[in-house]
C-alpha cells in the first residue's frame, strides 16, 4: 500500500460527524464516542506512564493493559451487536490478572492509612493522572450502559483498573524513594 492509497485524513469529519465501527454516522460528541474517546485519552496517559522509570516487567504488564484498553474501545465503538462477533473480547481473566498484581503490590506496601497527594515524582503523578482518566472514562460508560447494551466487564475492568493505577503508584513511590504526602485535612 502506497502513501495515496491510505491517507490520514478523509474529509469525512469535517461536518462533525464520524462513523462508528460499522459505519453508522454520528455526531463527534455522541456519547459512544466520548466513551471511546475518553479510553483512547487514557492509554494515551498509560503509555506515558510506560516511558517513565520502572521495572521492565510493570512496563510488559502496562502493554497488555493498553491491549485490553483498545480492545474496549473497540468494543465501545461498535454500531451493531452482530459487529462484537468479529472483534476482540475483555474476559473475565483480564480482571484477575489485575487484581492478582494489585494484591503482590500491596504485600510489600505499608498499609494506607490516609488519602494520598498525587506527586512526589513523574512516574507516580502519571499514575494518578492515569487514575483519574481511567475513573472518567468508567463514569462515561457507565452513564453509556443507561441507553444501550455495555459489555458489564468493560465497567468492572476499569473500576478495578483505577485500583491497579492507585496501587502501582504508591509501588513506584517506594521503588523510586518518593515522598508519598498524606492528605491531612484541615478541620
Amino acid at each position: 500500500m502506497n502513501q495515496e492509497e491510505w491517507k490520514i485524513y478523509t474529509k469525512q469529519g469535517d461536518k462533525g460527524e464520524t462513523s462508528l465501527l460499522g459505519g453508522t454516522r454520528v455526531p463527534k460528541y455522541h456519547q459512544q464516542i466520548e466513551a471511546y474517546g475518553t479510553l483512547d485519552e487514557l492509554n494515551a496517559f498509560l503509555g506515558l506512564l510506560r516511558d517513565q522509570e520502572m521495572e521492565e516487567e510493570t512496563k510488559v504488564f502496562l502493554i497488555n493493559i493498553q491491549e485490553r484498553i483498545f480492545t474496549a474501545e473497540s468494543i465501545l465503538a461498535s454500531d451493531k451487536p452482530e459487529n462484537l462477533e468479529m472483534l476482540p473480547k475483555l474476559n473475565a481473566t483480564d480482571i484477575d490478572t489485575l487484581e492478582q498484581a494489585i494484591d503482590v503490590m500491596n504485600e510489600e506496601l505499608p498499609p494506607i492509612r490516609n488519602f494520598v497527594l498525587p506527586g512526589g515524582h513523574p512516574a507516580v503523578s502519571y499514575c494518578h493522572v492515569s487514575r483519574t482518566v481511567c475513573r472518567r472514562a468508567e463514569r462515561i460508560t457507565i452513564k453509556l450502559a443507561e441507553s444501550m447494551d455495555v459489555d458489564a466487564l468493560i465497567i468492572k475492568y476499569l473500576n478495578r483498573l483505577s485500583d491497579y493505577l492507585f496501587v502501582l503508584s504508591r509501588k513506584l513511590a517506594k521503588d523510586l524513594n518518593a515522598v508519598e504526602t498524606p492528605w491531612k485535612p484541615n478541620i
